[in-house]
């Protein structure tokens, strides 16, 4: 008798936790930026033939470089990863020697972006 009370506490117990252990998903998941936050009024600074350290002052340091090509910077930015309200942004900066050549990505391309910093 001892035994079969025994058994069924820890059925019961082996039982329970495999039950608990399928509500995995209501476990509370912590909201972490991964990458480069830029606003669209960082990226309106940026002119033409900036210098690559001016570029550097106004968006920070790039996620990537191009392993071939040291002229291409990447900035992106993920938050929310996997989720419904995934938030994705990249900015691709490119650069014709130790000058600011063109941008790409999500960002709109600013009106004065042409026009060079008079120094």
């Amino acid at each position: 008798m001892q035994l079969k009370k025994r058994l069924f506490v820890w059925l019961s117990i082996i039982l329970a936790t495999t039950l608990l252990s399928a509500c995995s998903s209501w476990v509370y998941r912590i909201n972490v930026p991964q990458g480069n936050f830029l606003e669209q009024s960082d990226v309106d600074k940026l002119r033409i033939a900036m210098t690559k350290e001016q570029v550097l002052y106004v968006l920070g340091t790039p996620v990537a470089k191009d392993a071939f090509n040291s002229e291409i910077w990447h900035y992106s930015y993920v938050f929310n990863l996997g989720r419904d309200s995934e938030q994705r942004r990249e900015l691709v900066v490119y650069f014709k020697g130790d000058n600011l050549n063109d941008i790409s990505g999500d960002f709109d391309k600013p009106a004065e972006f042409n026009t060079p910093l008079t120094e």
